[in-house]
């Protein structure tokens, strides 16, 4: 029998999570799901996840909101954290939330980045074959401490959309197009910019499914609002301004401060962990739950 991929097993249980969590017969119909390998993440782990079900509204940290639609789950920062762990994905420490849908095969991190208000003004001079080259070095950077720690090593292909920036919404958007363990994988990154700092949201797929994950994803993250005072529009004179500005959004973030010119070279984090078939078992499960 051919190994299955971990995401399948992490979908698995997270979805059993969701549908077992709040009945008084979870571990009893949990033992009768699928386990998944000894490499993989535990039933244990996954129950101590607490999941917030649409239609509600998820607050992200005290700095913005997001509202979840119905039929979507939604995890605070601790949690978005403790399941970043278990997919094998590096942890920032920002993290303040995660967002999926049932029936879909992708799912979103959000996290925060208190670095200042970052000016636009480089909005015409993105140059994206420069940007691409640093994101490649620095996932193989970033591919040392991944040995280390005994996870899969990345390998990001090209461009899925070339960094582009949207004057009327403020948000900066780009997508990568990656490998790993043979495993195609897709980040679609925005930065949501405020008056102080930046919402980083990535939306993790498969390059197959992302032509339909892309507009709800952005349905969805149109119910993202920071709170009042926050906006981007609210800067006054004598609010901490950023130490860089759009380029350095998208090849490192705080890091890029420290570069002088040229082509930046440090770690760049990619997300991993969402299979073809995990929309179909999230939809079952969530359907199970409704009739339990």
């Amino acid at each position: 029998m051919k190994k299955r991929s971990l995401v399948v097993l992490i979908i698995v249980c997270i979805s059993a999570f969701i549908a077992f969590g709040q009945n008084n017969n979870r571990k009893k119909k949990a033992e009768a799901e699928p386990s998944p390998s000894p490499a993989g993440p535990s039933w244990e782990a996954f129950e101590e996840v607490n999941f917030q079900k649409g239609p509600a509204v998820g607050d992200l940290g005290t700095t913005a909101q997001v509202k979840v639609p119905q039929g979507y789950v939604f995890a605070a920062g601790n949690d978005t954290r403790l399941m970043m762990e278990m997919m094998q994905n590096p942890t920032t420490g920002r993290e303040l939330g995660f967002v999926a849908p049932s029936g879909e095969e992708w799912y979103a991190v959000f996290e925060y980045d208190a670095v200042g208000y970052v000016k636009d003004d480089e909005k015409a001079s993105l140059d994206s074959n420069a940007i691409l080259q640093s994101i490649r070095e620095g996932t193989a950077r970033g591919n040392d401490e991944r040995r280390r720690r005994g996870w899969p090593t990345l390998t990001i292909i090209g461009w899925e959309t070339p960094p582009r920036y949207n004057e009327q919404t403020n948000n900066l958007e780009w997508a990568v197009r990656g490998e790993s363990e043979g495993q195609p994988f897709v980040n679609y990154n925005t930065r949501l910019l405020g008056r102080g700092g930046v919402m980083e949201v990535t939306l993790v797929t498969d390059p197959a499914t992302l032509a339909d994950a892309l507009p709800k994803f952005k349905t969805m993250l149109a119910g993202f609002e920071y709170v009042q005072g926050q906006k981007y529009a609210e800067f006054r004179q004598g609010d901490k301004m950023a130490a860089y500005g759009l380029t350095g959004l998208i090849v490192g973030g705080g890091v890029a401060a420290m570069a002088k010119g040229g082509v930046f070279k440090w770690l760049w984090k990619v997300l991993v962990a969402v299979a073809v078939g995990a929309g179909a078992l999230f939809k079952r499960i969530f359907s199970r739950e409704k009739t339990a």
